[in-house]
Order: structure tokens, then sequence, then C-alpha cells
């Protein structure tokens, strides 16, 4: 016989195992699979780059508070003028800068590893298709402190590669040469650092 006694034990029971489930479930959804020793050096890798990236913006904020600020112009003379003077000025700051100052040989195993990745698979063609568009010349020299040419196109990464690397602040960007990866000065496009052959061949 079901008593008011049994129903309201029942309903004690229920509660409890339903706060255990709740309680519970945060803990389950945040046991993953622990990271492999790759993936963690990549993440120190990418710290790295990261920091050293800011370390060549203050570097430059230095730089540009010493140039005459440039008023609005619709001249290109002086526009050219004024980014030139940037890369000049940048160049005299950082005379020893060469090859790995900022893509490390670590942060270039990682950044391979995750060019891999992201042009693997379906989406390989896209992300290539994307990319070939205005595609520079794959033997353009690169040359750190060198300006890019302007007579070459810009070849922006595809949305994959973007996701797969490390954000970058504004005045500096991703620029692909064929199978290299440049780190570009956005207003003077001097040639910041080069890491050579990052994307897997096609």
């Amino acid at each position: 016989m079901i008593t008011k006694r049994w129903i309201r034990r029942r309903g004690v029971s229920m509660l409890v195992a339903l706060s255990l489930c709740v309680v519970g479930a945060p803990v389950l959804s945040g046991q993953g699979v622990a990271p492999t020793k790759e993936q963690v050096d990549d993440r120190a890798a990418f710290k790295q780059f990261s920091d050293r990236v800011q370390g060549y913006l203050e570097l430059r904020k230095t730089v540009e508070s010493s140039l005459p600020a440039l008023k609005p112009t619709d001249l290109p003379e002086m526009i050219t003028a004024h980014q030139e003077a940037s890369a000049r000025k940048i160049r005299e700051a950082r005379p020893h800068a060469v090859e790995g100052d900022i893509f490390t040989k670590a942060a270039c195993e990682a950044f391979r590893r995750a060019a891999s990745a992201a042009l693997g698979g379906a989406k390989s063609a896209n992300s290539r298709a994307y990319m070939q568009r205005d595609s520079a010349d794959a033997l353009m020299p690169l040359a750190v402190n060198e300006v890019y040419p302007d007579a070459e196109p810009i070849t922006a990464l595809s949305p994959a590669l973007l996701a797969a690397f490390p954000a970058l602040p504004v005045e500096v960007a991703y620029r692909v040469v064929g199978r290299a990866l440049v780190l570009m000065d956005v207003k003077s496009r001097l040639i910041v650092d080069v890491a050579r052959l990052v994307l897997p061949p096609s």
C-alpha cells in the first residue's frame, strides 16, 4: 500500500539523485583529453611569438613618436614619404634584426603544424583558391628590414589559416609569399620577419 510517508521519502530520494546529476554534469563535461606534448609546446611557442610581436610594437611606437605626424592629405607622395621615413627609422632602431627574431624555431614549427592542419582535408582547395586570387611571386626575394615591394600583390591569409594562427595587433599583418609566412608592418610595409616553408606544398 502506497502511503503519504512513502511518497515523501520517494520524492526526497529523487530530488537528491537529480541534484547529484546536476552537480556532477560540469565536472564530467570538464573532463577532456589531456593535451599532447606538441600542443603544449605549440601554445608556449605561440605565446613567445606574441610576446615578441609586442616587443616590436613597443619599439615601433618609440620610433613613431620621433616622426612628425602625418597631416590629412590626398597627396600620395606625402603618404609615401612618411612611409619611407617610418621604415628607415624602424630599420635604424633594429639594425641587427635577422630571420627568427620573432618567428623563433619553436614558433616556426608551431606555425607549420597549424598550417598543415588548417589546409588539410576538404577545405584545403577553398583556402588555397582564396590565397591564389592575388598571389605574390613565390620567388620574390624576402629579407628582414626590407620594404615589401609596392609592385607585388599582397596575399592575405585564408580564414582557415587566420583562425589557426595567433591573432595580431592591427599594426602588423601576416602575408603569404609562396610557402613563406611574412610578418609585415602595415603602415611602413617593412618586412619584420620571415618564416620559411611554413605552408604545406600544394
